[in-house]
């Protein structure tokens, strides 16, 4: 479909379908089996300025927004959903620095995060706050001109391998959600150390770890917004950073249906292709139909936040919900059409279906997403 993409959104997404081609490509199954972080090919995308397509161009970025980091994330991801989230992730970590940090703290940590010198991640989930985040333990208490955090952040992206942490901690645990207030912490503060490295199903090549607090010192000017608005800064971000979920399965799923297409293409059985028999040929325009869906879905949200619409929670957690089934059912029946073949490790396809699971779960599981969606509905209703 033509999606009117600017000669510029044109450039680099052709700038990422090449990288990922020619340098994902090569590596991502040394890396999926031996679920190393791609320090390769962060340096690449270094180069390549994907760190910055969508931060402003006063911190060193392209200028872009949104719509150009689903460009990247979507093209990386049809190739490797792993090695894509060096890029994605580090948006996440980044977008409460962009949207909620003041002057100071943008010229202080933008500039290292556009050129990929340092890469972020974000600090929300806990062993007993996962959907529940209002249910966060992480405590921070202000001492002087510093907080102290103590806690357990776990499952974080990127966790162990990024410089930069925006983490979610209790100022005020009696006032639940309103009593959680944002810190921006970096690698080598005291008291801070990460635990756990988790060995994963799906995107081996992206890092997963504990973040780990004990009496962790951080200057009271790396708080980000007031005391107390943690939680909106955790939900502001989450509705910004959620089409960039949907494009990395969108992309898994792109990658996984091309491989079915084509394999399906010329494999013979019963003296023709498979892909002339109407049962598979059904199969593949579902999954043509319902990528092309999600695409549609994914591109609209990003250009209503590129142009300033501030209420997008609905329209976020949509395109990730949707695309995340998509990616789910694509790579399981490309799977399917692969036969035998498509349990092997030997052919790409099951590590696919592997990557596209994590989509459904992380960022808001796709049934906590429904309930947002819901409410929002309801809420929308009563107000006509």
């Amino acid at each position: 479909m033509e999606y009117f993409l600017t000669d510029e959104q044109q450039e680099l997404r052709e700038l990422a379908c090449r990288i990922a081609r020619e340098k994902v490509k090569p590596v991502r199954a040394q890396h999926d089996r031996e679920g190393t972080f791609p320090w390769d090919m962060v340096e690449v995308f270094r180069q390549a300025g994907f760190f910055g397509v969508y931060i402003p161009e006063e911190y060193g970025g392209t200028g872009g927004g949104i719509m150009e980091l689903v460009l990247v994330t979507e093209e990386l991801s049809r190739i490797c959903g792993g090695i894509a989230l060096a890029v994605a992730a580090t948006a996440l970590g980044t977008f409460p620095v962009l949207l909620s940090g003041n002057d100071e703290q943008k010229a202080r940590y933008l500039p290292d995060l556009v050129t990929g010198r340092k890469l972020a991640a974000f600090g929300l989930t806990e062993p007993d706050a996962g959907s529940d985040a209002g249910s966060i333990q992480t405590r921070a208490v202000k001492k002087g001109d510093r907080y102290i955090l103590n806690g357990l952040k776990h499952f974080i992206t990127n966790g162990s391998v990024a410089k930069i942490y925006t983490v979610i901690a209790s100022t005020d645990p009696a006032k639940g959600t309103r009593g959680a207030t944002a810190f921006i912490v970096e690698e080598g503060f005291p008291g801070f150390r990460y635990g756990k490295i988790e060995d994963k199903l799906g995107i081996r090549a992206s890092r997963t770890s504990e973040l780990i607090f004990e009496d962790c010192e951080v200057p009271e000017e790396n708080r980000l917004g007031r005391e107390g608005q943690g939680f909106i800064v955790a939900m502001r971000t989450l509705d910004r950073s959620r089409p960039g979920v949907a494009s990395q399965a969108l992309g898994i799923a792109q990658g996984a249906f091309d491989l079915a297409a084509e394999y399906t293409s010329r494999r013979i059985q019963f003296g023709k292709p498979v892909a002339s028999f109407q049962g598979v040929q059904f199969m593949l325009a579902d999954m043509a139909s319902n990528i092309e869906a999600a695409r549609a879905l994914i591109y609209s949200t990003a250009r209503m936040i590129d142009a300033g619409v501030q209420n997008v929670a609905r329209e976020s957690s949509m395109c990730k919900l949707i695309a995340a089934d998509t990616a789910m059912q694509v790579t399981t029946d490309s799977v399917q059409l692969f036969g035998g073949y498509g349990y092997m490790h030997d052919y790409p396809i099951e590590k696919f279906m592997r990557d596209a699971k994590i989509t459904q779960i992380y960022e808001g599981t796709n049934q906590i997403l429904r309930s947002v969606i819901g409410r929002h509905i309801l809420k929308e209703t009563a107000g006509r």
